[in-house]
């Protein structure tokens, strides 16, 4: 695993033109931005999100990106998403994961089980889609994806146990997936063209455009040069 580092001034890509790209709880203020810039990259765009409201905001926000209603904390659900996406633009070639949410506070025992069960979802969610929607990131020729994780993993704190115990789960998902991209590729015979990426930030606030800007900049090399990496996303680099 290697570690990048970007800064907030990074450029977007225009590799990821014509891609069929699903923002997964796409319906935040980092899932809009990310939408914008893949819109305006010309990449084709899905939004995903739970809430019928703020999906709708959310498609309203980047004209031309569909958006489709799904909770995808059940699998059920997602191969259902799977379908109706296929059937409507195709497989899909990049997916960013942005299911998330905070919960902490109160040391060690404010740790609650209602807090860590809010915040697991964001991991169910991750394992679903990365799941249902791996036949179509392996065989595509630019395969990404993308997760959202925070700092919290390197320097975890008692007050924020739950949340980072539920981020380093993610972290170590996405390169368990990323492995099996490198696997595949070697059991092939073949060049890597799929690549798992975590995203870092201490917060995502006031970054939401960079993050945009490195989503879209996932297409702008080869799988070799991002599977398996850790890029951290701050405003002074």
């Amino acid at each position: 695993m290697s570690n990048t580092t970007m800064d907030s001034a990074a450029a977007p890509g225009e590799l990821v033109r014509e891609r069929l790209v699903l923002l997964a709880g796409g319906t935040s203020a980092a899932g809009r931005a990310c939408a914008r810039a893949l819109v305006a990259a010309g990449a084709r765009v899905v939004v995903v999100g739970s809430h019928a409201g703020r999906l709708r905001e959310s498609g309203e926000n980047a004209p031309g990106a569909a958006t489709e209603l799904c909770d995808l904390t059940d699998p059920v659900a997602v191969i259902a998403l799977r379908e109706r996406v296929h059937a409507a633009h195709g497989p899909v070639d990049g997916i960013v994961h942005l299911v998330g949410g905070w919960r902490g506070g109160g040391g060690l025992a404010g740790q609650s089980d209602e807090d860590f069960d809010v915040l697991l979802r964001s991991f169910t969610a991750l394992r679903h889609v990365s799941r249902v929607f791996d036949d179509d990131l392996g065989s595509s020729d630019v395969g990404r994806l993308a997760i959202v994780s925070s700092t919290a993993v390197v320097r975890p704190l008692a007050g924020g146990a739950n949340y980072a115990a539920v981020k380093a789960a993610s972290e170590a998902w996405t390169r368990a997936v990323a492995q099996g991209y490198s696997k595949a590729a070697r059991d092939a015979g073949r060049r890597v063209t799929a690549a798992g990426v975590v995203f870092r930030v201490k917060s995502l606030d006031g970054l939401e455009e960079a993050l945009a800007s490195a989503v879209v900049a996932l297409w702008d090399d080869d799988a070799t040069a991002w599977n398996d990496t850790v890029i951290e996303i701050s405003a002074g680099g």
